[in-house]
């Protein structure tokens, strides 16, 4: 099926290059094809650009640039940041149960070499009970893990009262900002956070490069995952990905000049969406509807296989779980957590916009949905 045919609402999993993306980044591959590392003219030019996208990165999340540090995506800066974490003092960790796998898997390898992990259940809207937070924390907690906006609901956590918290108990606040970075405003210094990851191909930037945000309270606790010839301060060795790192740099450069145009016109459409499949009967959004990402709709629509839904749609491209699985015959753990039954979440889409999502498509894939659901549930 050509490309051009395809109506594609899976932005959380994945994003399309922004072309101006893809201009930046091809004089890496070609005539700017040094090392970053390289000490002759060629070598330094590279490194200048690659310094220009830590600042660009840094500008949009309002951190300065020798705080950041690249890598391959939001995985391996998830990886870092746990797994880097040695105090041996403080051996408990704090997340929450509808985390991405990759904060939660890391943290089980965490369990595993003696670190005790607590993690907390949310209210059937997916937010997080701060009294609960507070009550959990102890004298041994290293590190809090909270997502800003959740990658299956786009429901958005209250980072501000949460940092509060943690400062008060001087905890560590760690932010799976995956699927915030580029689509809302964030300061890491209003809102207190430690560590940030972020991949660039969640907000119209490349596949594999990222970026871990450390503050200086968390450096001075990180040890290193890869070791080799000491590049980025000694924090992540390895030959830089150059035309994936200027390619993240000039998204976060775009982002910070379109975000309030994406934001206006994306949830418009996200609205508009919503308001026609809501007519399905019984259907009904997962989550909180009030603190949500503009972009992300989670739909249940009771007695429909979502399975079945997703593969019928053929050329509209949704999804029935986390972003590294579009289509999954297991219930999502995060609406599990939520309280939903493993009927109700296997009835389950999420919609999520971007923008280049139209007006059109939006309702082609209104019509499309509504009678394929219906269908199925006949």
């Amino acid at each position: 099926m050509p490309q051009q045919e395809i109506i594609y609402l899976d932005n959380n999993a994945t994003t399309r290059v922004d072309e101006r993306v893809v201009n930046a980044m091809l004089p890496y591959f070609t005539d700017l094809y040094a090392n970053s590392t390289g000490t002759h003219l060629a070598g330094l030019t590279v490194k200048e650009a690659v310094e220009n996208a830590a600042w660009q990165v840094a500008d949009l999340i309002h951190a300065d640039a020798d705080e950041i540090v690249f890598t391959s995506g939001a995985t391996e800066a998830i990886n870092l940041a746990i797994k880097g974490l040695a105090d041996q003092n403080r051996k408990h960790i704090v997340t929450v149960q509808t985390e991405h796998k990759a904060v939660l898997e890391t943290c089980r390898f965490m369990e595993s070499i003696g670190f005790e992990v607590t993690y907390l259940p949310t209210g059937s809207d997916g937010l997080l009970n701060l009294q609960l937070l507070e009550e959990i924390i102890t004298d041994k907690t290293l590190v809090f893990i909270g997502m800003i906006s959740n990658n299956e609901t786009g429901v958005i956590q209250n980072s501000s009262a949460i940092s509060k918290i943690l400062k008060a108990k001087n905890v560590l606040f760690m932010c799976d900002a995956t699927q915030a970075v580029g689509k809302i405003p964030i300061d890491i210094r209003n809102l207190g956070i430690d560590l940030l990851t972020l991949s660039a191909h969640k907000f119209y930037g490349p596949k594999g490069v990222g970026a871990l945000y450390i503050s200086a309270k968390a450096k001075i606790k990180l040890s290193p995952q890869i070791l080799g010839g000491g590049q980025q301060r000694k924090l992540r060795s390895g030959t830089l990905n150059v035309p994936g790192i200027i390619g993240l740099g000039k998204a976060c450069e775009v982002a910070v000049n379109e975000l309030e145009k994406d934001q206006n016109r994306v949830s418009l459409l996200r609205d508009r969406l919503e308001k026609g499949l809501l007519q399905f009967e019984d259907s009904f959004v997962n989550g909180n509807t009030q603190n949500r990402i503009y972009n992300t709709s989670n739909i249940c629509f009771p007695g429909v296989n979502s399975e079945q839904l997703i593969l019928g749609l053929g050329n509209i491209s949704v999804s029935n779980g986390a972003s590294c699985s579009a289509v999954t015959s297991e219930p999502s753990h995060v609406l599990k957590a939520m309280g939903l039954s493993d009927e109700e979440a296997l009835s389950s889409i999420r919609f999520s916009l971007g923008r280049f999502t139209t007006s059109e498509e939006i309702d082609t894939a209104v019509e499309r949905v509504l009678e394929l659901a219906g269908k199925l549930r006949g």
